[in-house]
């Protein structure tokens, strides 16, 4: 599934982590807008949501992907 997804990483507590998650999406999947809030806790990724999933997971991070 191609466009906006959105993800809840739980684990990712901090700005050294969100920074992680950031560089991870951008080498992994580049060109594709992202977009983290902290304090909630969540990623939202263009582009392809399993790909999306599997870069955040290899960066060491668990997240669930909100269903809307």
């Amino acid at each position: 599934m191609t466009g906006n997804v959105e993800f809840v990483v739980d684990d990712m507590t901090c700005g050294h982590c969100e920074a992680t998650v950031r560089k991870a999406l951008a080498e992994g999947l580049p060109g594709s807008a992202v977009s983290i809030d902290i304090n909630a806790r969540t990623v939202t990724v263009e582009g392809d949501a399993m790909a999306a999933e599997a870069v955040i997971r290899d960066a060491g991070y668990t997240p669930v992907q909100k269903r809307t």
